[in-house]
């Protein structure tokens, strides 16, 4: 099931480190002010992501968004990646459950390994402020980017890690 708190309390807890080395050296790099990948992500405009390739299969999705209504949100789950999402700055609600709860609306895999499902009222929420991060396994359905009360800019990085 899915992990979160901060980027060293989930290091602690993977059972499996060597697997996740590139992911956490990049997210490292992310939190250094003098470096380019902090750069980068401070200087995405609202509304767009850009696509950071890292090595072993992996890469990042670097995000700005205001965060959204639960109206507007959907759960997902991914077959082929295991979703890190780290909260830079800003921060937002994510709904998750176990995906034995929830039924399938649209399965997009393999194209995009994407699973989205029907709304549920009995998930459980999290709250991440910059610099927390959660760990989505493939049985972890979840709906990432929900404003805490009012839109808020969100910089998010979702570094997608081969289950494999």
């Amino acid at each position: 099931m899915a992990l979160f708190g901060s980027l060293a309390t989930i290091r602690a807890q993977l059972t499996r480190p060597d697997h996740f080395r590139a992911a956490f050296a990049y997210l490292d790099e992310c939190f250094r002010p003098d470096s380019v990948a902090y750069r980068r992500i401070n200087d995405i405009p609202v509304g767009k992501t850009e696509r950071v390739e890292l090595e072993g299969g992996m890469f990042s999705m670097e995000q700005v968004y205001l965060g959204k209504p639960r109206s507007e949100g959907f759960f997902e789950s991914h077959r082929a990646f295991i979703d890190i999402q780290v909260i830079l700055s800003g921060e937002e609600f994510i709904e998750l459950t176990d995906i034995a709860h929830l039924k399938v609306k649209e399965d997009r895999t393999p194209e995009k390994d994407l699973i989205i499902y029907e709304m549920t009222d009995t998930a459980s929420v999290l709250r991440l402020k910059g610099g927390e991060a959660a760990v989505f396994f493939p049985v972890d359905g979840h709906m990432p980017s929900l404003a805490i009360k009012e839109p808020s800019i969100v910089r998010k990085m979702v570094v997608k890690v081969p289950v494999g």
